[in-house]
């Protein structure tokens, strides 16, 4: 836990130098590397309420960072995209992100980060089954 928070502290602190709060650099981020995606996909990637997402992205649309595009076969959904201005600032900050990401992980060499990388995805998938089947029995 001690470490989990060191890394995320730096991270926060990192986002909060460009004017950004976490929530706004995940969905920077997700659009940035990803694309342009609907709201509830949003909402489900980054494992977040959709009403909360809806909030950032009208914080972001105030800033111009990002802007709503109306699906063409379905008025009521609308997909969100990056501006041209939120492209040039994430151009700027994303590199500067990545460096502080290695520099936090500069004690590892390279078949360390691999191994590390290897044994999180392993005790996620593990974590992520087991909530699953403790979910499941609560319900019955």
């Amino acid at each position: 836990m001690k470490t989990t928070k060191a890394l995320t502290d730096n991270a926060k602190k990192d986002i909060a130098s460009h004017g950004l709060t976490i929530e706004n650099f995940m969905v920077l981020e997700l659009l940035y590397n990803k694309g342009p995606h609907y709201i509830q996909e949003i909402s489900d990637k980054l494992m977040v309420p959709s009403g909360s997402i809806t909030y950032v992205v009208n914080k972001l649309e105030k800033k111009e960072l990002v802007k709503r595009e109306l699906d063409e076969e379905n008025k009521r959904y609308c997909r969100v995209l990056l501006t041209d201005k939120g492209q040039v600032l994430f151009d700027e900050i994303f590199p500067k992100h990545v460096d502080m990401i290695m520099e936090n992980l500069a004690s590892l060499d390279n078949s360390q980060k691999e191994q590390l990388k290897e044994l999180l995805k392993i005790v996620g998938l593990a974590a992520k089954e087991l909530s699953r089947t403790t979910s499941s029995e609560q319900v019955e």
